[in-house]
């Protein structure tokens, strides 16, 4: 068992990791940008780290400032919550380079899975359907308007990496997907370090259904119950 875990998010996520941490009677290491320094999960945490500006590039997504901050206060272990460096495989072999645990899965899995054009990838090797979409991430919006061409409007720019709505668009012409491309490449770029974008068909009217797999490292499996995900507000679900 942990004695002392770094959390590297914000808000609400940290709010919940903190506070599971201290149900399972491990102390809890927050990392914050001077923007967050008033926030709750600061308050709540064992202790806090300021590891940077406002800008989520020169804190949250500051791997070696998080990796120096779980150092500095003697964790054995650091869990991500989600979004931010919870999908970025290059942060988890870094925990690992630093005997540190990365609480999430293995580097070579967010690779083939957190990474979406690579997941959209690894499905078709193994002939699962995926929605149409574009071969592979798009260089530019003259690749980007071949690719939707192809695919026919109305189609969905989105960012390959991250999650959480970020870098997400949905066009119908090439006006609109011309002043989306930039604007959605900018986002992705400021909200995960990472300005890579591919395009998808959209499918209307359809059902967003999820099914969750949890594994641990002693080889047991859980599966939790569907959930609905169609209701959602600026690509988020709520």
């Amino acid at each position: 068992m942990f004695k002392k875990v770094l959390v590297a998010n914000r808000g609400e996520i940290a709010v919940q990791v903190i506070r599971a941490l201290h149900e399972m009677g491990i102390k809890a290491v927050a990392v914050y940008s001077v923007a967050d320094q008033e926030s709750l999960f600061v308050h709540l945490a064992d202790e806090a780290v300021c590891i940077g500006a406002s800008p989520v590039n020169q804190s949250y997504l500051n791997m070696q400032a998080i990796i120096s901050a779980a150092n500095l206060t003697g964790c054995q272990a650091i869990h991500p919550g989600y979004g931010f460096l919870s999908e970025k495989s290059e942060f988890a072999k870094m925990c690992a380079d630093c005997q540190l645990t990365f609480i999430g899965p293995r580097p070579e899995v967010i690779d083939q899975m957190g990474d979406k054009e690579n997941a959209r990838q690894t499905m078709q090797r193994l002939g699962v359907p995926v929605i149409p979409g574009s071969p592979a991430v798009l260089k530019d919006v003259e690749a980007a308007m071949q690719a939707a061409h192809t695919l026919g409007y109305p189609v969905m720019i989105k960012a390959a990496a991250g999650g959480g709505g970020k870098g997400i668009r949905a066009v119908s012409n090439d006006q609109d997907l011309a002043k989306a491309f930039r604007t959605a490449q900018q986002e992705a770029q400021a909200s995960y370090d990472d300005h890579r974008l591919y395009l998808e068909k959209i499918i209307a009217p359809a059902k967003h259904i999820e099914v969750q797999v949890l594994a641990d490292q002693q080889g047991h499996v859980i599966y939790l119950p569907e959930r609905d995900c169609s209701l959602q507000r600026n690509h988020q679900k709520v």
